[in-house]
């Protein structure tokens, strides 16, 4: 449910509005270097402020409450606390009468019998990514040389992102966009046929992401156009190189030794400026809904991190098991 790994272990916990969100990591080995510092480029790239994203701010300062003492990690699970303080909940008393078209307000009441926290969506909410950068700057260290680098390529269709956003911010909208990641200097042999196959496992963590709606590696569903002597990859030496990258550095599921390449498609933002229609569960009728809160015109501009996590996380629960 809330849990995901094998050996590297995370646990994530918490509401958008709800007092505290964190995670618990298990799989950490003792010994490692790790101070709050660590933590604070990532999350800083993640956090909102800029335009396009939301006008809430938190402070997202980590707080390691277990698993660490002096610096260092103890081997023992590694919990990382951040304390929500910048919450409106009154604007969203109307979401347990009238559900948010795109939201998961309707089929969390229905699924959890309204008990579920309607405030800023409570454990649906995007804010719960932050906790997925902090296991990842943990997963980053512990996938070291690896290298993992995201960013936003493409913005409702255009490469014009700034002028694209401005024209959502315009009108009261929200838009979509295309997240790029690659790593580099990873191994030959990671990952497990079949059900544990690196894009599996990418895949599996990357769906997890609210807003995430597709994913593609290498030349992804361009490759459904090509013929098989364009779209193979000639290896040209012992390492594994090849002259192309169409796989995007996995063959039958496994790592090749090339330059791991995915894409994921983020949505638009659900909540928006423009007034839309949506079915009142108290006078069973469809009505007008104006959305209060804040939120993001383009949540794909907080993505890159979050995407260089999922990858980290992904590789450092597939990487343990060589190393016990």
């Amino acid at each position: 449910m809330n849990i995901f790994g094998r050996i590297f272990r995370i646990s994530i916990f918490g509401e958008s509005h709800g007092p505290a969100i964190g995670v618990t990591i298990d799989g950490v080995p003792a010994g490692m270097p790790l101070t709050v510092n660590d933590f604070l480029l990532d999350l800083k790239r993640r956090q909102s402020g800029a335009k396009g994203t939301t006008p809430r701010v938190e402070e997202d300062m980590p707080e390691i409450v277990s698993g660490w003492v002096n610096g260092h990690t103890t081997g023992a699970p590694l919990t990382i606390l951040f304390r929500n303080s910048n919450t409106r909940s009154d604007d969203y008393d109307s979401i347990s009468k009238t559900p948010r078209p795109g939201h998961a307000d309707f089929v969390a009441h229905v699924k959890f019998g309204g008990h579920n926290d309607i405030r800023g969506g409570g454990h649906f909410s995007g804010r719960l990514t932050l906790a997925l950068v902090a296991a990842g700057v943990v997963a980053k260290r512990m996938v070291d040389p690896i290298n993992i680098k995201a960013k936003l390529i493409s913005v409702g269709g255009s490469c014009d992102i700034e002028g694209t956003i401005d024209r959502a911010l315009e009108q009261g909208d929200s838009v979509g966009g295309i997240v790029e990641c690659r790593a580099n200097g990873i191994p030959v042999g990671l990952g497990e046929p079949f059900f544990d196959s690196v894009e599996s496992v990418i895949s599996h963590l990357a769906f997890a992401v609210p807003a995430i709606k597709g994913i593609e590696f290498g030349s992804g569903f361009a490759s459904a156009s090509m013929t098989g002597s364009r779209h193979n990859d000639p290896i040209l030496d012992a390492t594994g190189r090849t002259a192309t990258n169409h796989a995007g550095g996995v063959t039958g599921g496994l790592t090749n030794g090339n330059e791991l390449v995915f894409r994921v498609a983020v949505k638009p933002t659900s909540s928006i400026g423009i007034p839309q229609n949506t079915y009142s569960m108290e006078t069973d009728r469809v009505e007008e809904l104006v959305i209060k809160g804040r939120h993001d015109a383009c949540i794909a501009l907080r993505m890159p991190v979050i995407m260089e996590a999922v990858t980290a996380i992904a590789l450092a629960d597939l990487k343990l098991p060589a190393n016990l």
